[in-house]
């Protein structure tokens, strides 16, 4: 029996809506009034877990900017300028 491909693996099958439900009862006996607040934590932690994923982008994105405007790209070549004798 594969084990691999499916959410749940040691289930053998993904949870339908029998189980579901069962697995929300289960919850809210355990939690029971501290369901909202349980919840809003669990926001809330997700919320700063992205933020915490995000700085790192964006820090770098600032720095590569900061970086591009530093250097002054350099002064193009004029064409009339014949500075260069040809060697020939």
């Amino acid at each position: 029996m594969s084990m691999t491909g499916t959410p749940l693996g040691f289930l053998g099958m993904p949870p339908g809506l029998g189980e579901t439900i069962i697995i929300l009862v289960i919850l809210l006996l355990l939690f029971g009034r501290r369901l909202p607040e349980v919840m809003r934590n669990l926001g809330k932690g997700l919320t700063e877990f992205k933020r915490g994923m995000r700085e790192p982008v964006d820090e770098v994105k600032k720095e590569i900017a900061e970086n591009a405007k530093d250097e002054e790209p350099p002064p193009p070549s004029d064409p009339k300028d014949n500075s260069e004798k040809p060697t020939g």
